[in-house]
């Protein structure tokens, strides 16, 4: 069994588990930290971007202005964002069977392997994970088409000139493999191949294995797997939380008596609690209102959002901001906040109890109904001509590079009375600001990753109690910016095996038994006999048939009659002999018996030699040796096969 790791981010996994003659990808993260490198995309000309100086080397002899330009003392490349995929060298993904999907945001790079590996598997993942999938991959789409852009810098990507760039260019790992973003068409024919399961729903693949999700607890639809063959089990824990929110909780129970648990998809925000992170934001967006200025949140479409709008909602009229607007906006906005309505029994118990009232789950219905939520597809249309200030405005993409986020960071961002409040977890916020500095604009961090941290994760290995934990390298010791920190990272017994991007784990169990059935009429000739009080034993001859990864034991076939003929038929053309079994000896062999009957034939030249495990028989005059053990009898001889055969 071997663990192919396809991501260097321990929240975007990609790895490939070989497993009983299937190929299995374990999601398909896609690593979109990369953008940070590039320069945002404006949804209106940027006279502030387009004046930015370009980079040359401090000697001179590297020009790349046309490629990168400076801002804020940082270099960004001037092109269509790119992002990091996962490793596609370490194996031929065309041989991987199926792809499971844990959550909606592990599965942004399935484009790119089901339409350019030559896969040909079926991708396994629930309703609300597929549909909000697709959700965020049309948004991500539709904000890279709107604004194109026509030149590609490739320059930069030379090894000899990246060495030269300043950080954290020049620090930016397999950048000859990053991509733009894929098409609507590529993303269709992607989500084509997925096909639906529930929790718990077990799925047979090609008799070998059995897969099986299960709730993880931490989005719409979010799933760990189980993944069992008779006699193994390997369990698969992605991005999970043992938090109340708005998903069914996670199911904990199943994954007890794993052999090997890989881990991946702990929260990367260990030290910031969720909930007080959640009562900054609200205090941060009033402060701001109530002075008169505009609050901008950079968000994912679907996700932290509905927990967000829930506790506006309870948070609205104690505050005072009855009167203040809320938009959010998203090409997908509308069916992001549908389908959040709609997926009631993939919703923990409160909410589900409320679709039978009938009441919508998600307070974000009652606040659409009272317009104090509005949604828009962009800034153009309906919005521009509604818009109006102070407001809270809820839109794309959390790494300010592109979306409508980078028109309101131009408009907003030179005003120190406006605030932008961080609440996604998955950008450093500094990095995503450093294009628009100097920002007079406030900035507040309150990231909410509701998966699981450290100690909740050590709590419930000690539950479940698996043989082996596999887990990227990252959680294997502590933050680089915290050493001093060893309650942030997984301290097991026996260790955990880590990973990293281009490794290749041998896991450390071995496959020792096997299933096979035998049919009730084999089973009926057998004769049980009793070598303990309690245990029987019996012989067993039968021909072994293997068919879809099962393994049956069949009567041997006895050779059919040969029908009396006058005419002599071709030798080619009768029949094969089929030669009935041997009958099988089992048990020590009787030295004194088993002398008497060589005597009996002939063999009288016997010289018995006594060891530590049995007898060596020497037959001097036919020059062979017998050797007599607790576990087997070998003869040695020398070319007298009837000699042996009779023995």
């Amino acid at each position: 069994m071997k663990l192919y790791c396809l991501s260097g981010h321990p929240t975007l996994p990609c790895n490939v588990l070989k497993f009983k003659s299937t190929t299995i990808m374990l999601d398909c993260g896609l690593d979109t930290t990369s953008v940070l490198n590039f320069l945002p995309l404006p949804l209106v000309h940027s006279s502030r971007l387009s004046k930015l100086p370009g980079w040359v080397s401090k000697d001179g002899t590297v020009n790349l202005e046309k490629e990168l330009k400076e801002c804020a003392g940082r270099v960004f490349v001037d092109s269509q964002p790119e992002f990091c995929l996962p490793e596609r060298e370490l194996l031929d993904l065309s041989t991987i069977d199926v792809i499971l999907i844990s959550n909606y945001h592990c599965m942004m790079a399935l484009p790119y392997i089901t339409e350019h590996t030559g896969f040909t598997g079926t991708v396994y993942a629930t309703e609300p994970t597929l549909q909000i999938g697709r959700l965020l991959m049309e948004e991500l789409v539709n904000f890279m088409e709107r604004v194109p852009k026509a030149q590609s810098a490739t320059c930069w990507k030379n090894k000899e000139i990246q060495r030269m760039l300043p950080g954290p260019l020049k620090d930016a790992v397999d950048v000859w493999t990053w991509k733009r973003s894929y098409s609507m068409q590529e993303v269709n024919s992607a989500l084509s191949k997925v096909q639906l399961v529930g929790y718990s729903q077990k799925v047979e693949l090609f008799g070998a294995v059995q897969i099986s999700p299960l709730s993880s607890g931490y989005s719409l639809g979010s799933s760990n797997w189980i993944i069992q063959s008779h006699h193994e089990k390997v369990s698969y824990v992605s991005g999970s939380s043992l938090l109340t929110t708005h998903p069914q909780p996670m199911d904990q129970s199943s994954l007890k008596n794993s052999d090997v648990l890989i881990l991946t998809g702990l929260t990367q925000m260990p030290t910031a609690n969720p909930d007080g992170m959640l009562g900054e934001f609200c205090s941060n967006l009033a402060m701001t209102i109530r002075a008169g200025g505009n609050v901008l949140v950079p968000c994912y479409s679907s996700g932290v959002i509905y927990d967000l709008l829930e506790c506006l909602y309870q948070f609205i009229e104690s505050a005072s901001l009855g009167t203040t607007p809320f938009y959010f906006i998203s090409p997908v906005a509308n069916s992001s906040l549908e389908f959040s309505q709609i997926f009631a029994e993939w919703l923990c118990h409160n909410k589900q109890t409320k679709v039978y009232l009938p009441e919508p789950p998600f307070p974000h219905a009652e606040l659409i109904q009272t317009n104090k939520l509005k949604h828009y597809p962009s800034i153009h249309g309906d919005f521009s001509s509604e818009f109006r200030q102070p407001c809270v405005v809820f839109t794309g993409h959390p790494s300010l590079r592109f979306g409508d986020v980078v028109h309101f960071m131009e408009l907003w961002g030179k005003s120190s009375l406006n605030t932008i409040i961080f609440t996604e977890p998955d950008f450093s916020y500094l990095d995503a600001l450093a294009p628009y500095q100097p920002l007079a604009m406030k900035c507040v961090y309150c990231p909410i990753d509701t998966r699981l941290n450290f100690h909740q994760v050590s709590k419930l290995l000690k539950e479940v109690q698996p043989l082996h934990v596999v887990c990227p390298e990252q959680y294997t010791q502590p933050p680089l910016t915290q050493a001093h920190r060893s309650d942030l990272m997984l301290e097991l017994q026996p260790p955990p095996m880590p990973y990293r991007r281009c490794s290749v784990l041998n896991l450390p169990f071995r496959r020792r038994y096997e299933r096979v059935y035998i049919l009730p009429e084999l089973a009926n000739s057998l004769v049980p006999s009793e070598i303990k009080p309690g245990i029987s034993v019996a012989t067993v001859s039968a021909v072994l048939h293997s068919k879809d990864n099962k393994h049956t034991l069949q009567s041997v076939p006895k050779p059919p009659p040969v029908p009396p003929s006058k005419k002599r038929k071709r030798v080619i053309e009768e029949p094969p002999v089929v030669l009935a079994p041997k009958p099988l000896l089992s048990g020590a062999v009787p030295l004194e018996a088993f002398l008497a009957t060589l005597q009996k034939h002939g063999i009288t030249e016997v010289k018995v030699e006594e060891t530590a495990d049995g007898h060596i028989l020497h037959l001097q005059a036919e020059d062979t040796l017998i050797q007599l053990e607790e576990d087997g009898t070998h003869i040695v001889c020398d070319n007298n096969e009837p000699l042996r055969k009779g023995v």
